[in-house]
């Protein structure tokens, strides 16, 4: 248990809290209440080993934090979990029902390796990163979120035994799961990875485009080989000529694959705006 301030709380609470629960305790040294309250949370963490922060706050000293989160009345406990306030409960609760109040915010085992994996990724860590997202499948296979999480970094990792498993984790998908979008970007992304070895160079395709822009096989070929390579604006460029010139090629492929491209710059929303605006564009001729 410690004592924060309004210069400590970002490092004490809201990033405490990405990693485990944190409690906050707004009290006061005159408040007789806040006196029972506060040992019975001291012994919650210690009893928690590690999976919950108790952080205190005398509202006197800090009025500005009591303000924000409206304190009318102390004791005030507000719980904290991935940095924003979730919970909270005023007065003096039994131990028992304060167990239970924190077993409601504690992430499941499975949450917890995914926490982790985000974790690991973050520092760079590919390979630890899709171990905790293996074990987090093992505890809940059922978990679409989780299959896309891992496909990507074994995708992007490359090499045939990673983009093996990549299929094999998105062929276990729920039958909802695979008819999403984040899982037909990651299925495009995954062939695009597997062709990539079995495309002709880029070099012979751009030079089959030159000399016959309506070469759609080459232009489609050349779209898949820049997907298999993260090169998304190139493989856009030709994906948006297939939909001009011809909507009937491969059931309009052009403009499916495009989307599922979309798909896979979710991280760019301000390219894929730009993107949609000049399919759009193409569309409406």
């Amino acid at each position: 248990m410690i004592d924060a301030s309004a210069s400590s709380f970002e490092r004490d609470v809201i990033e405490a809290s990405r990693s485990m629960p944190v409690l906050v305790d707004f009290w006061a040294p005159w408040c007789g209440p806040c006196r029972i309250l506060g040992p019975l949370l001291e012994r919650l963490e210690l009893a928690y080993a590690g999976r919950l922060r108790v952080v205190k706050i005398n509202s006197d000293q800090e009025p500005g934090l009591a303000a924000q989160f409206a304190v009318r009345s102390i004791p005030y406990v507000v719980a904290f979990v991935d940095g924003q306030p979730v919970d909270s409960f005023v007065g003096v609760l039994p131990e028992r029902e304060l167990r239970t109040f924190v077993d409601r915010l504690l992430p499941n085992p499975a949450e917890i390796e995914r926490r982790k994996a985000a974790r690991l990724q973050a520092t760079g860590d590919t390979s630890g990163a899709a171990h905790a997202l293996r074990a987090a499948l093992v505890l809940e296979p059922n978990h679409d979120a989780t299959r896309w999480a891992l496909a990507q970094l074994l995708i992007d990792a490359g090499g045939s035994a990673a983009l093996a498993e990549a299929a094999s984790v998105l062929g276990g998908a729920s039958k909802a799961g695979q008819g999403e979008a984040r899982h037909r970007a990651l299925a495009l992304a995954l062939s695009s990875r597997q062709r990539a070895a079995d495309l002709p160079a880029a070099d012979a395709l751009a030079a089959r485009v030159a000399a016959d822009g309506s070469d759609l096989p080459a232009r489609l070929e050349l779209a898949q080989w820049h997907v298999g390579r993260r090169e998304f604006d190139a493989a856009l460029d030709q994906l948006l000529a297939i939909a001009a010139l011809d909507r009937s090629f491969g059931d309009d492929v052009g403009r499916r694959t495009a989307l599922a491209v979309f798909d896979l710059m979710a991280d760019q929303p301000a390219a894929v705006g730009a993107w949609r605006r000049r399919l759009a564009s193409v569309l409406n001729r």
